[in-house]
């Protein structure tokens, strides 16, 4: 239960990829971590300054940071929710609609990969350049349009004196690559450790769960379920990466949510599959970190599954192959689902215990950080609250 360690699940798909080179010293955030919670790595070409996390803060919440001026990156990460959109699939800043939807960026410091599926994206600073630059479908819409983005900023004297303190050492800091790097220091510190559930644990507070949390607790961590073997650690996820550990083996899992002989995962969302061209990969996600899970509604990659009670109807299911009438016909069908999901029988008690349990798990603190929130406030630039 405290270990932060990654239990492979026997069906999982593992891919070993390089991390970071090691840092020459311990990595300073500029945050007070929580409780049992390691040093994240930081890559040595972008350390943390409070000078660069500040300019992240407000590009983070700049609709300026769009083609258009319509969108910022607060437009699908929204502090309230855990800086998710509440959208099924995200939307972009020309009105397309995306086919998965914004993950959350609660601990994002601690990410071992980005996305739902792609297992090369290892960097926040990476991550940064998929909104900003894809045009399939559009996000932030900036491709070809970097002087202009650059302008937008340079012209405005508080971004100059930003800029310039997060950079002082380059001879022109308006760059777009600064940009990334402002972006992803910000996100860093995007930290949440204080829920019910931290302090029942980490901190030794009895009193923080109740005791259907608590039965709710044991159901999650017991081998009969099995759920911390997919959302495991501190973090309560799949794979995570701090200072000096070793590059991490990255897992996906096929949860059986659409994998029937027919139909079988929609194009474009296949998964693993999309990135390695290997059939044995359809359907394979990465498992998101439970934390704040209660905010971050609706679940799943592509949203499809609307309340925390239908995510545990789905897992005590084994997954909609194992759905009413198709139960015995299409159990074994359900190709390259995780061996860890199969029919629990789990009772009415059972699933509010696990329900009360993920509900503990919402630090409100994190979501009312003011340290986190939109720093125009109110300013035609801002984009805290959609």
């Amino acid at each position: 239960l405290l270990s932060g360690t990654q239990a492979c699940a026997p069906a999982a798909i593992e891919i070993l990829l390089p991390g970071h080179a090691p840092e020459a010293g311990p990595p300073r955030l500029g945050v007070k971590l929580p409780e049992a919670f390691p040093l994240p790595s930081i890559p040595q070409d972008n350390p943390f300054t409070s000078e660069k996390a500040t300019l992240g803060r407000f590009l983070f919440y700049d609709r300026r940071l769009s083609g258009n001026q319509t969108y910022s990156c607060a437009s699908c990460h929204q502090q309230r929710l855990a800086f998710t959109d509440g959208r099924s699939r995200a939307l972009g800043a020309t009105g397309e609609l995306h086919s998965m939807s914004a993950m959350s960026l609660t601990n994002v410091a601690y990410n071992a990969s980005f996305t739902w599926s792609d297992p090369k994206v290892r960097s926040l600073e990476q991550q940064a350049l998929i909104p900003m630059y894809n045009e399939a479908p559009v996000e932030l819409g900036l491709a070809g349009r970097d002087q202009e983005i650059l302008r937008r900023f340079r012209s405005d004297p508080q971004y100059q004196d930003m800029f310039q303190a997060a950079f002082s050492r380059s001879a022109d800091p308006f760059q777009m690559v600064n940009i990334t790097r402002a972006l992803a220091t910000f996100e860093r510190t995007m930290i949440s450790g204080n829920s019910a559930y931290d302090r029942h644990v980490y901190q030794a507070d009895p009193e923080a769960l109740d005791e259907v949390s608590r039965h709710g607790m044991e159901l999650f961590f017991s081998d009969r379920l099995s759920c911390s073997r997919c959302h495991a650690g501190f973090n309560l996820s799949g794979p995570v990466q701090w200072f000096q550990r070793p590059a991490a083996r990255l897992l996906f899992h096929n949860t059986g949510l659409y994998d029937l002989r027919r139909p079988s995962f929609p194009d474009p969302n296949t998964g693993l599959l999309a990135h390695t061209g290997k059939k044995s990969h359809l359907g394979q996600f990465r498992a998101p970190t439970l934390r704040n899970i209660e905010l971050t509604a609706p679940y799943m990659h592509d949203g499809s599954i609307a309340t925390l009670e239908e995510v545990i109807e789905h897992y005590d299911a084994g997954g909609r192959a194992f759905r009413g009438r198709q139960r015995r016909q299409l159990g074994r069908s359900a190709r390259h689902r995780s061996r860890l999901v199969r029919p629990q029988h789990l009772s009415k008690q059972e699933k509010s215990a696990l329900v009360a349990f993920l509900e503990c798990l919402t630090d409100w603190q994190f979501v009312n950080d003011p340290r986190l929130g939109d720093p125009f406030s109110g300013s035609t630039n801002a984009d805290s609250d959609l």
